[in-house]
Order: structure tokens, then sequence, then C-alpha cells
């Protein structure tokens, strides 16, 4: 008899019953660990699965979480190159692909990532077909078109990360400027993730006080404060961290936990998320863009209708058509 033997008597008879709150991510590069250490310190899944090709980084990185283990509440932490490794999952994050190089636009990337994705979804769908997708890799408001495409799921089980870290890093901006903590600062970035995503001027309020109320010319030109700058930090924010130490990973790690957290958790959060809004504020076009919707562990169930001034639409339809405008000379 060997020593576990003598210690251990095995009384159960059935199979056991296996994971019931599985999280894959797909690509262990910066920000695919990122989420993958938030997701475990936020203890959201009872087994953790890593793909990548890269195999000696994937099994460096999962050896590296492994030895945490102790730390950890989550037992199970398991990589493969083979997307069998994934099996049952609840929630599959995708941050596999290239991502941006100093100065380069999210929408340089696309045709590069389309070609990687038509390789992982349909190895994601085929071990886990009940499972909610969230993409994470950039261009994010096209590849969750393109992921949608792919993977033949319901609308409301593919989803983007899409603005929820651009209005993360509004509400820190606005909190530093207010001196107050970001989860007091209320205020909605929808739209591209990217280049052309829109501030909702009208929306941002603390405890309920609607700051344009106080600075009509708030989003302005004509404003005295400079809020207008705001968002520009926060469109400039990646290429920022991007230019000072090479790539982003800590805030969209975060991010990204939040969004498994919402859905795992069955939260009904609100989440500026990107979702097909063909139909929705005037945009004519089948294309995804963020706007706040409600995450459970049925997927994406609900949206928002945010009430938006003219101008604001305007800029919604077009970050829709750039988007269009990519998206029709995609080869899929």
């Amino acid at each position: 008899m060997s020593t576990k033997e003598k210690l251990i008597t095995h009384v159960m008879k059935e199979e056991p019953v296996g994971s019931r709150n599985k999280v894959t991510v797909v690509g262990v590069g910066m920000v695919g660990m990122a989420s993958a250490v938030s997701i475990l310190l936020k203890d959201l899944c009872d087994e953790l699965a890593l793909v990548d090709v890269m195999e000696d980084k994937l099994k460096g990185e999962v050896m590296d979480l492994q030895h945490g283990s102790l730390f950890l509440k989550t037992h199970k932490i398991v990589a493969d190159k083979d997307y069998s490794v994934t099996a049952h999952s609840k929630v599959v994050v995708v941050t596999a692909g290239a991502r941006q190089q100093e100065g380069e636009s999210r929408l340089n990337l696309v045709q590069r990532n389309v070609n990687i994705f038509k390789f992982i979804i349909p190895n994601i769908v085929k071990y886990s077909p009940h499972c909610i997708l969230m993409v994470v890799s950039n261009p994010v408001d096209i590849l969750t078109y393109v992921a949608w495409k792919l993977s033949g799921l319901p609308r409301h089980r593919v989803i983007g990360s899409g603005t929820n870290l651009d209005s993360a890093r509004f509400r820190h901006i606005m909190g530093e400027k207010l001196h107050l903590h970001p989860s007091s600062c209320h205020g909605w970035i929808i739209g591209e993730h990217g280049d052309s995503s829109v501030p909702v001027w009208s929306g941002v309020n603390v405890a309920g006080v609607s700051l344009q109320s106080l600075n009509p010319k708030m989003g302005a030109e004509g404003d005295t404060e400079n809020w207008k700058a705001v968002h520009k930090m926060v469109v400039d924010g990646a290429y920022e961290v991007i230019k000072l130490k090479g790539y982003t990973s800590w805030a969209i790690g975060m991010s990204v936990a939040d969004l498994v957290e919402s859905i795992t958790k069955n939260l009904h959060k609100v989440h500026p998320v990107s979702t097909l809004v063909q139909g929705m504020h005037g945009v004519k076009d089948e294309v995804f863009l963020s706007v706040p919707c409600v995450l459970g562990n049925s997927g994406l169930t609900d949206v928002i209708h945010m009430t938006l001034k003219p101008e604001e639409e305007k800029q919604l339809v077009k970050s829709a058509e750039t988007l269009w405008g990519v998206q029709k000379e995609l080869t899929l």
C-alpha cells in the first residue's frame, strides 16, 4: 500500500461532479495573464484553464500560478495548447492576437487578428458550446462581431470588453479632478473602444447631481474648466501607457475580472460592453459597439436605452460607420 492509500480511503462510488464555474483564458500575453490573476484573486472560478500556441511560455505561466495555489481558492489551474483542456467552460475570455505597437491604431490590427480568430473561435465552441464568449483582443468591437459570426452563438452570449475600461479610466480622472473615489463619480463612455469613443456628458453626475446642470458648457468647446480634456486623456491613455511601459495590462485585466464577476455571480450589473447595436440610436449597420448592458449568468440579457443628445447620437453613428467601413472589407 502506498502512503496515499494508507492515509486516504476513497468512499465515493460515482463519477465526481467536476467543475461548476470554469473560466478559460485564451492567450497568455500581458493582458491574458493580468486577466487570469485578477480572476483568481477575486475567487471567480473553481477551475481556470489557459490556452496558447506558445507552449513553453504557457507551461511557465501555469506553473508560476500553480506555485501560488496555497494563497488562492481555486483548486484546479490547467493549461494546454489543445483546446480539449477548455471543455465545459462557463466563460471563455479571448485575449489572443497581435497587440498594438507604439503609435499604432487598434483598427490597424484587424486582419491579422481575424485570421487568428478563425482558428480559435471554432475550437472554443467545439468544447464549450454553452459558454459565454468574452472578446478582449483589439480592435475589440470588430473582433466581437467576428467571434459572433464565426461561433454561431446567439448574440447574448458574445460580449466584447468594449468601453468598460474607457469608462473606468474616465471615472478615475474625474475622481482625481474632484478628489473623490471613482465609484462615486458616474460617467459613461460608449461607442468604439478606441479613438472614436463617445463621452455622454449629459449623464455625468455625482450623487445624482448632474455636472452639466452646474456647468452647462461641460464637454463643449467654451468650457473654462476644459472637461473635454478628460475624455482626451481617456482616448490617449492606452497610447501613453504603451509608450511608457510597452503594453497595457493591469487595468484591462481588472476590467475583465469585473465583467466575469457580473456574469458568474449573476449580478445583473450594468456595464458598457460591446454588443450588436443595429437598430439602436440610429445605427443601421450590423456592428458591435459599447452601450450600457445588463450582465448575468445567461450573458448579456438586456440593453439600457440611454437618453442621448443629438450630437452624441451623431458621434455614435459616425463611430458605427467607421467600424462598418473596416468590417465590410473583411474576409471571414
